[in-house]
């Protein structure tokens, strides 16, 4: 591991602890607001279940816990290194299932590429515009991983979607990842996805792709986070919950 991977892995700690802190501490800053409606979007929605695709070290699941959130999680994470960490967190927390193993279109075997601050990690390639906006996220090593599709996952944990949030943060693979959830896109109450103005990922599907593709399947937009910019301030990705119309 490098001075860099220490600095960004002590870094990414240091985050989740200081937004866990605040938010026990009903202070909001950040992402803090952003969970606090998340968790209210899944209170109104009936929703007890988060399957949370591309988990990293469990940021995710540790903020919707300090948020409130008391229903079952299950969280995938390929990379052996971040797996290591979020099967830690979630340890002492009977109702959050780890499995470490990458999400997508069918089962089998993939080769993702591993970043300099791993929550950059992808399947796809990266490209310019994400290495200039973000010069310490560059590929340092890859690794074979299983992959494995929502449908299966939700088939063998017993999810019933219509009680279920699918968080998709994959880094440009999330049109993959909706394609081995087949018919059950349409049926999840919810599902969050990773939404870039800019191609960050060789031929990832952009904001207006993903938003008209959950329109299609009956979904509106809930929230939207402002995540990735570029240091001239241009906003290069957000983070958009949906839901189902047929629910409102």
């Amino acid at each position: 591991m490098t001075d860099q991977s220490r600095a960004n892995k002590v870094r990414e700690t240091g985050k989740l602890i200081l937004r866990r802190a605040l938010q026990r501490a009903d202070i909001e800053i950040g992402r803090g607001p952003f969970a606090s409606r998340l968790v209210n979007t899944l209170r109104s929605r009936g929703i007890d279940t988060v399957l949370d695709i591309g988990a990293n070290v469990g940021q995710y699941a540790v903020l919707a816990r300090s948020a409130g959130f008391e229903g079952r999680i299950i969280s995938c994470e390929p990379l052996a290194g971040a797996y290591g960490e979020i099967s830690g967190r979630a340890r002492k927390d009977r109702n959050w299932i780890t499995l470490n193993t990458a999400v997508g279109a069918e089962p089998g075997t993939t080769t993702i590429n591993v970043s300099e601050n791993s929550f950059s990690s992808s399947i796809r390639e990266m490209t310019d515009a994400h290495l200039s906006a973000a010069p310490g996220s560059g590929y340092v090593a890859t690794e074979t991983v299983p992959v494995t599709t929502v449908k299966a996952i939700a088939s063998e944990h017993g999810v019933d979607p219509a009680r279920t949030l699918l968080k998709i943060d994959t880094q440009g693979f999330e049109d993959e990842v909706l394609r081995g959830a087949g018919d059950l896109v349409g049926r999840f109450a919810a599902i969050q996805l990773e939404l870039s103005f800019v191609e960050l990922y060789e031929g990832q599907l952009l904001y207006e792709d993903l938003v008209a593709q959950m329109a299609q399947a009956g979904y509106r937009i809930q929230q939207i986070d402002p995540g990735f910019s570029n240091p001239d301030g241009r906003l290069l990705q957000v983070d958009g919950v949906f839901v189902l119309t047929a629910d409102d």
